[in-house]
């Protein structure tokens, strides 16, 4: 299997990818931002939602927080099960999309601009010759999945490598100078690859994981609910044939990823690892990035922390992983695009939690009264 040759010097082999290990959030940075929380002038957790997010971020970057340079990274590709009439539009939009966003017409460029935030687009697996696109990352790694409803959608060795593409374009950005990444993503299709990974991972059965996706009608509805049974079938099946149940969790979670999984899911996942690695946030997008967080968590749970989940996608399975996972969205507005829309969305939250622990007077600065009487 080629890999992209912008990869190579930091990918030694064909589809190989080095498990970082994932640090520690700081807990005495957190125990000092409530401190400093709980000094400032406000009435203790008034600010709710903001210091929720404070904390967790100081936990991440250390005590004083900072969001001055965030980065939004698209990643794009295409999904055989297509073929299975899942989608209300054709696998062509894919690549004419990725040229949109190069070309700055897309919501993720409206979004981002407002945000001051670049957007890097990286073609993983676009079915379709790109080279000649000026300003787009190539790390095809081959054009498009096969169809998960009939076979694997990937190799092992081809998930490996988009995970490392996912993690090499996150240390790219980070080594600019980001400090949060937002993750989106475009590939016709993908909300079926997702439904099929969380049926699969949570586990959750096929009518709560689909979706409407693009905006099918009920036929298409029902062609995608039957394309993700397919596939969960005869993962299954293929499961039990390699008693893949006695493999590592790891091990199982990237047979699972091979299976059902997308070129660009699988890049996201790495982009998570390899932000949480390098003690960055990454503000989760919707029910696709979620998907690829979902799998990045199942392998290893130490990436968590580190991921902020930016909204409530529309799309049913969502909320079944966002409860299954504990966690709480900043946003619900209603978003079914992708692209990473949600995220940036998001970030003038993020920014707030961080104003509020470093610009706000102190009862003892401002000279204001506590709930105790006097000054503190």
């Amino acid at each position: 299997m080629p890999v992209p040759s912008n990869l190579n010097q930091n990918n030694p082999r064909p589809g190989s990818y080095t498990f970082e290990q994932i640090p520690s959030t700081d807990k005495q940075a957190e125990a000092a931002c409530q401190r400093r929380l709980d000094q400032l002038t406000k009435p203790p957790g008034s600010l709710g939602l903001l210091e929720t997010l404070a904390l967790r971020l100081a936990g991440i970057q250390g005590f004083a927080p900072h969001v001055n340079a965030p980065a939004v990274l698209v990643f794009a590709a295409d999904h055989g099960v297509t073929d299975e009439g899942v989608s209300a539009y054709p696998k062509a939009v894919t690549a004419q999309m990725v040229a949109n966003f190069l070309s700055g017409g897309a919501a993720i460029n409206v979004l981002a601009k407002l945000a001051q935030a670049r957007v890097t687009v990286v073609d993983v697996g676009v079915d379709a010759d790109l080279t000649h696109l000026r300003g787009l990352v190539h790390g095809k790694i081959r054009r498009g999945t096969r169809n998960m409803a009939r076979e694997n959608a990937m190799t092992r060795e081809e998930v490996l490598a988009a995970l490392d593409t996912g993690r090499i374009q996150a240390c790219e950005a980070i080594s600019r100078g980001a400090d949060i990444l937002c993750l989106g993503e475009m590939g016709i299709g993908n909300t079926t690859a997702a439904a099929a990974l969380v049926s699969c991972l949570l586990p959750l059965d096929v009518s709560a994981s689909v979706g409407r996706g693009t905006g099918i009608d009920d036929a298409g509805y029902e062609r995608k609910c039957a394309a993700v049974g397919k596939a969960l079938q005869r993962q299954s099946q293929a499961s039990a044939q390699s008693h893949s149940l006695a493999l590592a969790p790891r091990d199982a979670v990237l047979d699972v990823l091979q299976a059902l999984g997308g070129l660009e899911i699988a890049a996201l996942c790495g982009a998570c690892l390899g932000a949480a690695a390098r003690r960055i946030p990454v503000l989760v997008d919707g029910y696709i990035v979620s998907s690829a967080a979902l799998c990045a968590i199942r392998l290893d749970p130490a990436v968590l922390p580190y991921l902020i989940f930016a909204h409530r996608s529309v799309e049913p399975g969502h909320t079944h992983l966002l409860k299954k996972l504990g966690v709480r969205p900043l946003l619900e507005c209603g978003l079914r695009l992708g692209e990473g829309t949600g995220a940036v969305l998001a970030l003038p939250l993020v920014k707030a939690a961080c104003a509020i622990l470093t610009e706000m007077a102190t009862f003892k600065s401002a000279g204001v009264s506590n709930t105790s009487g006097g000054t503190t």
